[in-house]
């Protein structure tokens, strides 16, 4: 199984949006830059066969963008296992009951997904591999996914993310 972890893009400033922190849509600017770093999972061939988000708004946006950019023919999963304060442990329930050529599209939040990335690299949970907004990873699970059996196939941040899907389009690597 593939498991691709995606931070939701730049979102509107706490400080300056007035409504609940759930409801924090993405910018003009943070959805643009994930459309470029989807088409950047493009390039790498990422054609996931199930994706899931958080509930939080910027995240159910960002996999919106991101399910039309890979041309995703599966519905789009909501789960609270990808909220900011949910238990990296508690994804693992979910990963276990895919089949096991899936190719899994989880969007979600910082700290969040890296701790879910060093539960499956490393077998606990850990701060240590910080995902930027709308950069990316791929880990390679073995079924039933297990805690630090993960293989770490890539790591990307938005800006590589954003100049693979240039490339893709023939454009110059610089937005």
């Amino acid at each position: 199984m593939d498991c691709v972890l995606f931070r939701h893009g730049i979102a509107a400033e706490r400080d300056e949006w007035e409504g609940s922190d759930a409801d924090r849509p993405l910018t003009e600017r943070g959805a643009k830059r994930v459309a470029q770093a989807a088409a950047g999972l493009s390039r790498l061939d990422v054609q996931p066969t199930h994706v899931l988000s958080s509930p939080l708004v910027r995240a159910i946006e960002t996999a919106k963008i991101a399910h039309r950019s890979l041309r995703i023919r599966t519905t789009m999963r909501i789960v609270d296992e990808l909220l900011p304060d949910a238990s990296p442990n508690r994804l693992l329930s979910i990963l276990h009951d895919l089949p096991p050529e899936s190719c899994v599209l989880c969007v979600g939040h910082e700290p969040h997904l890296g701790m879910v990335a060093s539960v499956l690299l490393c077998g606990r949970a850990s701060a240590s591999f910080p995902l930027k907004k709308a950069g990316a990873c791929l880990i390679e699970l073995s079924i039933p996914a297990k805690p630090g059996q993960g293989l770490l196939r890539w790591w990307l941040t938005p800006s590589q993310l954003r100049a693979l899907g240039k490339r893709t389009r023939g454009l110059k690597a610089e937005d």
